[in-house]
């Protein structure tokens, strides 16, 4: 299989040094294009080490194919050595799979996963390639599939017409934008500017979806927010209050709904989504549609507008609560979180694709990073660590020339950190920004409130950016806050694979809330 993908023309084979770091980095690829890149591994090992990477991308409804060696097909059912039954194993977390048993069916099978990836709702496909089976030659005049193009799905011009009669007359109406508000490869752009003429023509306040932050412009005045961990009480008043909520391919998941209970009660709920599966949340409906996003959103802009509504107010409140409070220059106990991201926002391009890992850290991120640009947001919803840096990787292959920053805790990075190695073979100029706090902040913030103690969470005095020299990246270590402008200002040309670690204080964990508060509680 590497021999033969190596010898095609016009695509780009990366060996990475764990399974885990191939998954992340096709589903990062598959998120920025919308359109599935390939994560391969060996059998039962391979595939389980790839299964953390698949379950995001399904999590995250991003497409991507997943070919799997396995065993000889005279073998399968035989318990023979690395013997996993593939698509049982991934069917949790997939939307197709199967095992290929014959050369001459490869181009189908190939062909069928990548439609099942691209469908609905996208998300990984499954191929498990037995040993003989990839030793075997397809036979002169094998098929090549090509899937059809994809008819648009809209609204039935009645529901449409009552659809916008409901958004006309709302008093103080809410879109909640998800991952169908992206678009894919070839609309993505027509549905990203479809949604924001939506919003300018029904006079509708945005809140984006958790993790969604770039399917709508940061810095337009009818932009009120983030739904997130932790998200600032208010900036949820507007959808409190809201009389009809708009959700835009998006499943309302825990995090979105602040844990189920938004959309408030007595709302008029409006969900739209491509996939009929997703239309299907605790929440009382007054319309579910399943329709592609920018065909919904163009079936309204045909309609007459609603008047005007002035969301200056709402929009305000975002912006302050965006702005990175006042560095507090030189601290004993480390650089704080805020400050990064207001150096970032100094000296780094507006447009640049952002990744992140898991941990408190992001809560910052989330906070403090405006976008403004389609597909820049590259978080995994499904809260996997090790993330950050490899999707870095994944987003730099497939849009080279486009600055990527990842950011990532000290936990996480070390997950994953061997994958600088792969960007500095692959001439992939990622920064990736590491808080280092030697904790797993998240985990011990819980055991803090909870128990008043901690267990299990400290990460040794690990020289995070002598491992980064180590890999063949820059390293460059930030005590102060004094030194990230120099930092951030030094790395802005991405031309070579740094890491800047910064030495945070572990006090801060989240915006507000700090170690010592709690122990003391």
């Amino acid at each position: 299989m590497l021999d033969a993908v190596d010898q095609l023309p016009g695509v780009q084979l990366i060996s990475t040094r764990h399974e885990s770091g191939a998954a992340f980095m096709a589903e990062a690829e598959g998120k920025l294009t919308g359109r599935p890149a390939v994560a391969m591994g060996t059998r039962a090992v391979g595939a389980a080490n790839l299964m953390i990477g698949v379950q995001t991308a399904y999590e995250d409804s991003t497409p991507m194919l997943v070919l799997c060696g396995q065993v000889e097909s005279t073998s399968l059912g035989r318990k023979a050595f690395q013997e996993l039954d593939l698509p049982t194993f991934f069917a949790p977390v997939s939307v197709h799979g199967e095992t290929l048993h014959s050369p001459a069916r490869a181009a189908e099978a190939a062909a069928r996963a990548h439609w099942v990836a691209t469908a609905a709702r996208p998300g990984p496909a499954v191929l498990a390639l037995p040993a003989d089976v990839l030793a075997g030659e397809a036979p002169p005049g094998a098929p090549r599939l090509t899937p059809g193009r994809r008819a648009e799905v809209a609204p039935e011009p009645g529901a449409a017409a009552e659809i916008a009669d409901l958004l006309r007359r709302a008093r103080r109406p809410v879109a909640i934008l998800g991952s169908g508000a992206r678009g894919d490869a070839e609309t993505g752009d027509a549905t990203w500017e479809a949604v924001h003429r939506l919003a300018e023509h029904y006079g509708l306040g945005v809140l984006t979806a958790f993790r969604r932050q770039d399917t709508f412009r940061g810095d337009h005045p009818n932009h009120l927010g983030h739904l997130t961990l932790r998200t600032a009480p208010e900036l949820l008043t507007p959808l409190r209050e809201a009389d009809v909520v708009l959700a835009l391919g998006t499943r309302l998941g825990d995090t979105t709904s602040q844990e189920f209970t938004l959309p408030a009660a007595g709302a008029s709920v409006i969900h739209v989504d491509l996939d009929p599966r997703a239309l299907h949340t605790p929440v009382d409906l007054a319309w579910s549609v399943r329709a592609d996003v920018g065909a919904f959103c163009r079936a309204l802009l045909a309609l007459p507008p609603a008047p005007a509504r002035d969301w200056s107010a709402e929009h305000a409140v975002y912006l302050a609560g965006s702005t990175p409070p006042p560095s507090r220059g030189a601290a004993p106990g480390g650089v704080h979180p805020a400050a990064v991201l207001a150096a970032m926002r100094r000296h780094l391009p507006a447009e640049l694709i952002l990744t992140n890992d898991a941990g408190n850290f992001s809560v910052f991120a989330h906070r403090y990073w405006r976008y403004t640009r389609p597909r820049t947001q590259l978080g995994p919803v499904s809260g996997a660590m090790g993330y950050g840096l490899p999707a870095a990787i994944g987003a730099g292959l497939a849009d080279p020339g486009r600055a990527v920053v990842a950011l990532a805790g000290d936990g996480g990075f070390l997950m994953s950190a061997m994958e600088l190695e792969t960007a500095v073979r692959h001439d992939v100029p990622v920064l990736c920004i590491v808080f280092v706090n030697r904790s797993y902040a998240t985990i011990a913030m819980h055991q803090a409130r909870r128990f008043a103690r901690t267990a299990g969470t400290d990460i040794g005095p690990v020289d995070v950016a002598g491992l980064a020299r180590a890999l063949g990246a820059d390293g460059i270590d930030v005590t102060d806050a004094g030194q990230l402008d120099d930092a951030l200002a030094a790395s802005a040309g991405f031309e070579r694979p740094r890491v800047i670690a910064v030495h945070t204080d572990p006090d801060v964990l989240v915006p507000g809330v700090s170690m010592s508060t709690l122990l003391e509680r």
